[in-house]
């Protein structure tokens, strides 16, 4: 069997959020809730990630990140032990921001998120990205698809991909974590 661990990103998934939404319809899933998700802090949310995933998770697992928390799991990532890489089986990384962007770098109150790693990824990724995101441009989501090592989804005019994109559940979203699952 496998866990879905659920990373929303700053400020948490509100109610209406696809990630929300689809935790509630997996009931055995786990979600990584952040002590503050107005001034993250990439050592606290890293290590946040790294305590979810040792201590509820006993399966492999398929994370289901969103904004920061795609950071989060990359960052996680390049500094994880063998053992706790090889626990994940793949992960859906939607809408990074670019940290170093100026719309990100001026909304967002972040410590130590100024870079994003540049390794490839220990395990399958897809990472889902828009054509009009305010935070990330087309061509930064795929920089970071081919250094995290991660399939490049774009989705047309779907901003942030966040509750204010109106995805609903998401279907098409599902069909890709569906793909992370089986693999």
């Amino acid at each position: 069997m496998t866990c879905m661990v659920f990373i929303p990103g700053w400020q948490d998934s509100g109610e209406h959020h696809w990630q929300t939404l689809w935790a509630k319809s997996f009931p055995s899933c786990v979600r990584v809730d952040q002590a503050d998700w107005h001034h993250p802090d990439r050592a606290q949310w890293v290590a946040r990630l790294d305590q979810v995933l040792t201590d509820f998770v006993d399966e492999p697992a398929v994370l289901v990140a969103h904004s920061l928390g795609a950071s989060t799991v990359a960052h996680w990532a390049g500094h994880a032990s063998l053992q706790q890489q090889r626990r994940v089986k793949g992960a859906l990384l939607v809408a990074p921001p670019d940290v170093r962007g100026s719309a990100f770098q001026s909304t967002v109150p972040a410590s130590g998120f100024e870079s994003e790693p540049d390794w490839k990824l220990p395990f399958p990724s897809i990472l889902v990205a828009s054509s009009d995101d305010p935070y990330c441009s087309q061509e930064r989501s795929q920089a970071l698809a081919l250094a995290w090592g991660s399939q490049l989804v774009t989705l047309e005019h779907a901003g942030h991909i966040n509750a204010d994109s109106k995805l609903g559940n998401w279907e098409a979203g599902q069909r890709l974590l569906q793909k992370l699952m089986l693999a």
